[in-house]
């Protein structure tokens, strides 16, 4: 063996010897914005982190909770989040009409999972005029949704009064201290009100099955900075998606869900039977069409000008775009 041969091999150990000891690059931290507490919105996300799907992408996500969607928006329009799951879509795009840096890069959730729930002397819907409803906000989405509810069951604006609570858990605790007469809730807090004797007057999703409900939000500064984060955050928000979607892991998605909020497992396996269609598939496409009426429904509004259209809302680059 020459000199040269036996330096070169030197020289490669000692290279493997320290490609072994040098630390792994650090997984590249994401500040997620969520709304309330630890619900069914967030399922995928919980899943994920303990299926290890973001771990695999070198992500690291970091929770951050505030108490409405609105305030969410705010934190990711001022860079104190980089990406939000919970908020409702209208609060996206109001900011983005203001001109916060702000973008749907996915949706999550297509089908509302709300109830209307009320007092149990309330029966059905008419029975509301003149009562009091707690919603997320005065221009929430839940402001869309009950007015549909309520224009399809014979009562107009003005004929009930809304206070406002931007989380479910804070608006049950509404409904529970005779606060207000009927509210809107989603999973487990409308199995909570059942459970408990509450009347159960209508699901959302049968009268806004076309208003997409939750996405990927995005600081677009953010998202133009780290596109290869962007891509591999919404690669582990699919693999999520697809676990949970699948019924043969809804012992393990149960679990999961139990661990992360603390809920009752007799209660979360009904979250689940109820709230899994609501879950958009892996490709997790947004549909412009879909984008649009809801865009509509804020102009008929008053909230957004006649020249909004649906491209400013979206990330270019970042998911799948149909229609």
């Amino acid at each position: 063996m020459t000199l040269s041969t036996t330096l070169r091999r030197t020289i490669s150990a000692i290279l493997f010897s320290a490609c072994l000891i040098l630390p792994a690059a650090a997984a590249d931290k994401i500040a997620v914005g969520a709304v309330g507490s630890a619900t069914a919105i967030y399922w995928p996300f919980f899943v994920g982190q303990a299926k290890g799907f973001f771990a695999a992408e070198n992500l690291n996500l970091e929770t951050v909770y505030a108490q409405s969607s609105a305030a969410i928006m705010q934190q990711l329009a001022a860079n104190s989040v980089d990406v939000t799951i919970g908020g409702g879509m209208v609060d996206p795009i109001r900011a983005i009409d203001k001109g916060a840096p702000l973008a749907i890069a996915r949706i999550l959730v297509q089908a509302p999972p709300y109830t209307l729930v009320a007092k149990p002397s309330i029966k059905t819907i008419a029975e509301l005029k003149g009562k009091t409803i707690s919603i997320g906000g005065a221009k929430d989405i839940t402001r869309i949704y009950i007015e549909r509810m309520f224009t399809a069951n014979g009562l107009k604006e003005g004929d009930t009064d809304f206070v406002y609570a931007g989380s479910t858990g804070a608006r049950y605790s509404a409904l529970q201290a005779g606060a207000v007469d009927a509210t809107l809730l989603t999973a487990p807090f409308n199995f909570h009100a059942k459970a408990a004797g509450y009347s159960e007057l209508g699901e959302v999703s049968k009268y806004a099955p076309d208003l997409p409900f939750v996405g990927l939000v995005v600081n677009r500064n953010w998202a133009s900075a780290h596109p290869q984060v962007l891509q591999r955050l919404l690669a582990a928000t699919g693999k999520s998606v697809a676990y949970l979607r699948d019924p043969k892991n809804r012992a393990e998605s149960v679990k999961i869900m139990v661990d992360a909020s603390r809920i009752k497992a007799e209660e979360v396996e009904k979250s689940y039977d109820y709230f899994l269609g609501s879950f958009e598939p892996t490709t997790g496409a947004v549909s412009k069409s879909m984008l649009g009426k809801l865009i509509q429904a804020l102009q008929r509004l008053g909230d957004l000008p006649e020249s909004f259209n649906t491209d400013r809302v979206l990330m270019p680059g970042a998911g799948k775009v149909v229609d």
